[in-house]
C-alpha cells in the first residue's frame, strides 16, 4: 500500500522557499487525556465524602467505646452492620444516598476500625448483640427512633440476634444481606484456607485497595476507596500494612454466628428483607417461609458478597423502598389515618 496516500498535498506553488513538509500521519489525532496512574486510581477517600460526621460512643461500667458513622438529620435510622473483616465504612457510598430520606448509622463492630474494645477477639454473637443494643442506647437513650436494622454477612447474624433477643423496642425494620443459615455453615469448613490465602502484607493502602479489587472481593473502586483503608494496620517491625481484624483467631465463634439464623430471622416480628447475591443460597427453611409470605426476598444480579458495596445505588433504593413499603416513619410504622400523639383532636 502505496503511504503516500496518507499525506496532506502539497500547495501548487511549490518553489523551494514555499516548500511545506508534509504533515505527520498522526498529527491530526487528538491529544491523549493524561493517564491514571496505578497509585491514583486506587488511592483511598475519606468518609467525609459520604458521611456527615464520626462519633466515638463510650459505653457506661466498660472500656470499650465504639466507633459510628452518620448521615442524614430526618426519618427512621438505618443502622448498618457490616461483615467480619469489614467496617462501618462498607455502607459508605449507601450512606450518601439514602441521608435525603432518612438517618444512617453505620458502626464499627468490635474488633473492626476504629472501635476499641477490652476484648478484641470476642466475636461470639451474644456480646455483638449486647454490642449493639449498648451503642444505640447510649446514643438514644430511652426514647430511641424507629431502627431499621441492616446487616452484611455477619453482621447480618448480629441484628437477626438483636431482633431475636427483642431488647430493641423502636425496632421496625430487619434488612439481612448475603447470609444464609445453611451455605454460611457449609462454608466454614473452608473459611482458615481462605483467610491463609489471602496477601497478607501490603506495602501501601494504594496496593491493598488494588487487591480488593482485582482480586474480586470488591467490585467497586469507588466503594473500595473508602471501605478498605479501615480495615487495615501499619505494622511497624515489617513496614507494611496488614489487616486489622485478626478473624483467624476467632473460629470458635464462627459456627455461632449462624446456628439457628434462618429460625431467628423467621420469627423476628418486624417486617423483613432478604437480599441475596443468588437464588442457590437458599435453604430449606427459608425456601419454605418464602413461600409463606413471611419475608420479602430480592436476588441482587451482577454482584459479588458486599452487595452493598458493588451495586451501593441499588442497594440504597432497595432500603429505601423497603421503608417506604412498611410506611416505617421515624416514629415506627405510620398507618394513614390515624392521629399523631403531637396533634389534637378536633373540636365537635
Amino acid at each position: 500500500m502505496d503511504s503516500s496516500s496518507n499525506l496532506n498535498p502539497l500547495r501548487e506553488d511549490t518553489s523551494e522557499d514555499h516548500l511545506e513538509a508534509p504533515a505527520s500521519v498522526f498529527a491530526s489525532r487528538p491529544l491523549r487525556p493524561p493517564s491514571t496512574t496505578s497509585s491514583e486510581k486506587y488511592s483511598p477517600v475519606e468518609w467525609t465524602s459520604y458521611f456527615d460526621k464520626e462519633d466515638d460512643i463510650s459505653i457506661t461500667g466498660s472500656d470499650d467505646v465504639f466507633h459510628v458513622y452518620m448521615a442524614g438529620s430526618e426519618g427512621p435510622v438505618v443502622f448498618c452492620l457490616h461483615g467480619g473483616g469489614y467496617s462501618g465504612l462498607s455502607f459508605s457510598i449507601v450512606a450518601s444516598q439514602v441521608k435525603e430520606k432518612a438517618r444512617v448509622v453505620a458502626m464499627d463492630l468490635r474488633g473492626h476500625g476504629k472501635s476499641v474494645s477490652e476484648n478484641e477477639l470476642d466475636l461470639s454473637l451474644e456480646t455483638m448483640s449486647n454490642d449493639v443494643v449498648a451503642v444505640i442506647k447510649e446514643m438514644y437513650g430511652d426514647s430511641p427512633p424507629a431502627i431499621v436494622l441492616v446487616g452484611h454477612s455477619m453482621g447480618g447474624s448480629v441484628a437477626v440476634q438483636v431482633a431475636a433477643n427483642k431488647t430493641l423496642p423502636s425496632l421496625a425494620g430487619l434488612v439481612v444481606v448475603d447470609v444464609v443459615e445453611g451455605t454460611a455453615i457449609a462454608s466454614l469448613i473452608h473459611m482458615q484456607k481462605i483467610l491463609s490465602n489471602r496477601m497478607q502484607h501490603f506495602p501501601s493502602i494504594e496496593k491493598a485497595i488494588e487487591y480488593s479489587v482485582r482480586g474480586g472481593s470488591l467490585r467497586n473502586i469507588d466503594s473500595a476507596r473508602v471501605s478498605i483503608p479501615p480495615t487495615l494496620k501499619y505494622y511497624d517491625s515489617k513496614q507494611c500494612y496488614v489487616y486489622r481484624t485478626r478473624l483467624e483467631e476467632t473460629e470458635q465463634y464462627w459456627k455461632g454466628w449462624y446456628d439457628g439464623l434462618s429460625e431467628k430471622f423467621l420469627s423476628s416480628p418486624v417486617p423483613k428483607l432478604l437480599l441475596l447475591a443468588g437464588t442457590d443460597r437458599l435453604d430449606r427453611t427459608l425456601t419454605i417461609g418464602q413461600m409463606q409470605g413471611k419475608f420479602q426476598m430480592i436476588v441482587v444480579k451482577h454482584t459479588g458478597h458486599a452487595i452493598q458495596e458493588d451495586v451501593p445505588e441499588e442497594f440504597a433504593n432497595l432500603v429505601l423502598n423497603f421503608i417506604s413499603r412498611n410506611r416505617i416513619g421515624p416514629h415506627g410504622v405510620e398507618i394513614p389515618g390515624m392521629w399523631k400523639p403531637s396533634q389534637q383532636q378536633p373540636k365537635t
